[in-house]
């Protein structure tokens, strides 16, 4: 069975960079990413530079370059993301049947969720992306949806992959999750789609010299600002309350934040937790995949996936997080 990266190879990698005028050391690094492919390569009398290959069939050209003139956007206004670099005028280049984009190398660590400093200028700094992102629209980039993350998931693994015997199990509480979380976001209208980051976990912040660089906004989507929000809380109750204050005492230097968006945070969790289910098991003929996540479809697996939905099921029937 072929997979969308059979053919890159490191020479087709070496091949692709240099027919775009940069001249490979041949030094070449795989770098952590799965839905796409990414590469540190050495460069003669220069820094590395990182090579992001798009994988075939996700997204279109106009949804990759929205998100690139998104990430320029920012950096015009001076915020710290790392944007796709352009060369000869161009930040998505297609050679040899791949689609790439070239970037900086940046280094850095992620941030600390339990240091109150970091959680302030994570604040500030998510205040002032979603600023700029609250200017104008996306034209191609999805819209956050729970038909799209919750229905279609369990539709998907139900028939698929969950086991025969924990099937009953699974529909059940998939169905009850879908509908909860669908009811939930039912008071979300468009007023309160805007564009954002989408995927804004610590893996895709840089911490360096005291400031936040965010990287990778392969999952910007509209959406509403507390999806970039409560993935960076943690702990029971009174310490998420606690960091939510911190983070939007810096977030408010910049936005408003409206305080009735609380009350979807758990039934966003729910989404991300079905969509990355089924992200997994549509992923499943990439060799890279059971080789990363050789749990993925045990029968441990999907007893532990039904308790989670099982805890959000009750999350979501729980009182919002307060601002304090």
């Amino acid at each position: 069975m072929t997979h969308p990266y059979d053919s890159l190879t490191p020479d087709c990698v070496v091949d692709c960079l240099e027919s775009i005028g940069l001249t490979s050391d041949l030094r070449l690094l795989a770098l952590n990413s799965y839905e796409n492919r990414v590469y540190q390569v050495g460069i003669e009398g220069a820094d590395p530079v990182i090579l992001k290959f798009y994988r075939a069939g996700r997204w279109t050209d106009a949804q990759i370059l929205e998100e690139h003139a998104f990430a320029q956007e920012l950096v015009d206004h001076e915020i710290s993301v790392i944007a796709p670099e352009s060369i000869d005028g161009e930040t998505l280049h297609h050679v040899l049947g791949q689609r790439f984009s070239v970037f900086k190398r940046r280094g850095g660590y992620p941030p600390e969720l339990d240091n109150v400093d970091h959680l302030y200028r994570l604040g500030q700094t998510l205040g002032r992306i979603h600023r700029v992102g609250g200017a104008t629209s996306f034209l191609h980039r999805h819209a956050l949806s729970s038909d799209r993350m919750a229905t279609e998931s369990r539709l998907f693994l139900e028939t698929n992959f969950v086991p025969v015997e924990l099937q009953s199990a699974y529909t059940t509480l998939a169905l009850d999750c879908d509908h909860a979380a669908t009811e939930i976001l039912s008071s979300m209208t468009t007023d309160d789609l805007q564009r954002v980051h989408g995927d804004c976990h610590v893996g895709n912040i840089l911490w360096r010299d005291d400031t936040p660089h965010f990287v990778d906004l392969d999952d910007c989507i509209s959406g509403p600002v507390v999806q970039d929000i409560w993935m960076f809380l943690s702990g029971d109750r009174n310490q998420r309350e606690y960091q939510l204050a911190d983070f939007i005492e810096g977030y408010e230097e910049f936005n408003d934040f409206d305080t009735r968006q609380l009350s979807w945070i758990e039934a966003l969790r729910t989404l991300r937790i079905m969509h990355h289910a089924a992200w997994l098991a549509r992923r499943w003929n990439d060799p890279a995949f059971p080789k990363a996540f050789p749990w993925f479809g045990q029968q441990r697996f999907w007893a532990d996936h039904i308790l989670e939905l099982r805890e959000q099921l009750s999350d979501m029937n729980e009182a919002p997080l307060r601002l304090l």
